[in-house]
């Protein structure tokens, strides 16, 4: 014989059965968001330490970037040293050089000129006066640049097939690469710049 069960006490059991339910499936979306993360987390990490020393320096890994911090200074790069091609430059002006002078920047790419633009100007290094795009004379511009000389500070980075190189003449600094490469040639510059290649 079944048991006779009042609609109430079959309400409180449905809704017992449906709580329960939600809780399990709530239980299974957080920790499948957990394991997600925690993997995301380690698929960016893998194949990389999350602290490089290179040459008296230690970049820490934090997100997408590499972070060299000392009491004096806060730089974010894309790459570490590690993992750019050594690009060796001949009479690099000093950092001291760019100190409260303003920096001009011509790049054809966005993200090259962000690593200067994070690097130099920013108030936890503010090593620049001010960092503004230019023309480079004898170059077709879009929008109201002014058109500087290498008598400014001027950083050029421009896209070219042939090998990646970083030249230094007068006040000017041509940053050249394949387009995939802009960045990482950029930080090799800044690398130099900064004293973490010797």
């Amino acid at each position: 014989m079944k048991k006779i069960v009042s609609q109430a006490d079959k309400g409180k059991k449905d809704r017992r059965t449906k709580l329960l339910v939600s809780l399990i499936l709530v239980g299974i979306m957080l920790l499948s968001t957990l394991g997600y993360a925690f993997t995301r987390e380690d698929s960016n990490t893998s194949g990389s330490a999350s602290k490089v020393k290179y040459n008296g320096f230690e970049f820490q890994k934090s997100g997408n970037a590499w972070v060299l911090q000392d009491s004096s200074f806060y730089f974010t790069f894309l790459y570490n040293p590690t993992e750019t091609q050594e690009i060796k430059v001949d009479n690099l002006n000093t950092l001291e050089d760019y100190y409260n002078e303003p920096l001009y920047v011509y790049s054809e790419d966005y993200s090259a000129k962000s690593e200067v633009y994070r690097n130099l100007y920013p108030s936890a290094n503010k090593i620049v006066l001010r960092m503004q795009d230019a023309c480079i004379e004898d170059k077709s511009c879009e929008g109201d640049y002014p058109i500087k000389t290498c008598e400014d500070n001027f950083i050029i980075i421009t896209e070219s097939n042939s090998t990646s190189k970083i030249i230094q003449q007068d006040n000017c600094v041509f940053i050249e690469g394949k387009k995939e490469n802009l960045t990482e040639v950029t930080d090799e510059f800044l690398f130099n710049l900064f004293g973490v290649r010797e």
